[in-house]
């Protein structure tokens, strides 16, 4: 039993993955992981050589003295943080599922994980599982395997399986799908129609196949879905976390939300509102990547609500328990691998999977699902 504010507010900090500024910790970051945050995400302003990424990545685990998750949206394409050699340039994610092809899949997931696992990061918020319906997407288009549902099931879930078995926990995003919006939760809230029957036909086939295939972490998507709830949205909804993620799909591992910054959630209530509705509705782990006063906000917040009542205490360890399992089971102390990219099992793994080698495979387009 929680019995003091002090107790509480550390484990709500438990629950939140944190931005910062720059490419050495800063004051804020280094309270932050004091306060007891889960983790850290490294962005493109973080990152340098290989060898200075690294640094950076040691100096924040070294500093917590705990385990503390290092986390990276490295999915290849257009979305990866780690560029330029020795990193390998990989193809957009609609081209590698052109191939249909599982195992080339799974070795992209031994890459991914050997390349990120060698400068310290631990998660890897990949691959995405949005079905490719609307190629006029702007934020995921040509990120997603493909247009036909079971492709991108089988297909993602071979790429999570090779960066699990790498040593790099995955995360299928973004739940329950932001394949066929047109518009970038990054800048609106997008609102789609579909009713439960084409979500379970299209959306929900892959996140289904990830849940049955035990894998680790599911990132929530800033969409409104008016058959889940009308006006809410899925990160902040019952509907979806609980009774679809959880209920239906029966996946039992870390739900996290996709940024709370991002302006579909942060132009329409207070951040830390946000993170006590959405842990209220089922979500484990929330990122807030910039600023750190935002950041310790939302902690406070959250600790308010347990301490209040409106969130219960029995919440509250339960997301804190499913954090801290992904902990212990991926988050490595402070390392040094960097020699080992460029390595002859580095390069086995690398091998045929440049950018410009799959363009033009396979393109017949079957009719996209309406």
């Amino acid at each position: 039993m929680v019995r003091r504010m002090s107790d509480v507010r550390r484990l709500a900090a438990g629950l939140f993955v944190v931005g910062f500024p720059g490419v050495t910790p800063d004051d804020d970051v280094k309270r932050l992981i004091d306060d007891g945050v889960a983790g850290v995400i490294l962005f493109k302003r973080n990152v340098g050589m290989p060898a200075d990424t690294a640094a950076l990545v040691r100096a924040l685990k070294v500093h917590a003295g705990r385990p503390l998750l290092a986390a990276v949206d490295q999915e290849g394409g257009r979305v990866a943080r780690l560029r330029g050699a020795p990193f390998t340039s990989l193809p957009p994610m609609r081209e590698l599922g052109r191939t249909r092809d599982a195992a080339l899949l799974s070795r992209v997931g031994r890459l991914l994980a050997f390349e990120t696992r060698a400068v310290g990061f631990d998660w890897d918020f990949a691959p995405v599982l949005d079905v490719d319906t609307n190629p006029k997407n702007p934020v995921i288009a040509d990120r997603a395997l493909h247009h036909d549902a079971a492709e991108v099931a089988r297909l993602g879930v071979a790429l999570a399986q090779g960066l699990e078995e790498g040593g790099v926990a995955s995360c299928a995003k973004h739940f329950p799908g932001h394949g066929d919006t047109s518009q970038d939760s990054h800048l609106d809230l997008p609102t789609l129609p579909h009713g439960l029957e084409r979500l379970r036909r299209v959306e929900l086939v892959p996140f289904a196949a990830y849940a049955k295939a035990q894998l680790a972490s599911v990132m929530t998507a800033h969409v409104v879905f008016d058959a889940l709830a009308p006006g809410v949205p899925a990160t902040m909804s019952a509907a979806a976390m609980q009774g679809l993620l959880r209920g239906e799909l029966g996946f039992e591992g870390v739900i996290v939300s996709d940024d709370l910054e991002m302006k579909a959630i942060a132009d329409r209530a207070p951040i830390g509102d946000a993170a006590v509705q959405s842990l209220r509705a089922g979500v484990d782990c929330f990122l807030v990547c910039h600023r750190p006063e935002v950041q310790r906000a939302a902690i406070d917040a959250v600790a308010r609500a347990v301490e209040s009542g409106q969130v219960p205490a029995a919440r509250l360890h339960e997301a804190h328990g499913r954090v801290a399992a992904l902990q212990r089971r991926f988050a490595q102390g402070p390392s040094d691998r960097v020699a080992t990219l460029g390595s002859a099992e580095h390069q086995a793994l690398a091998a045929g999977l440049d950018a410009g080698a799959f363009k033009g495979v396979d393109p017949t387009e079957a009719a996209l699902p309406r």
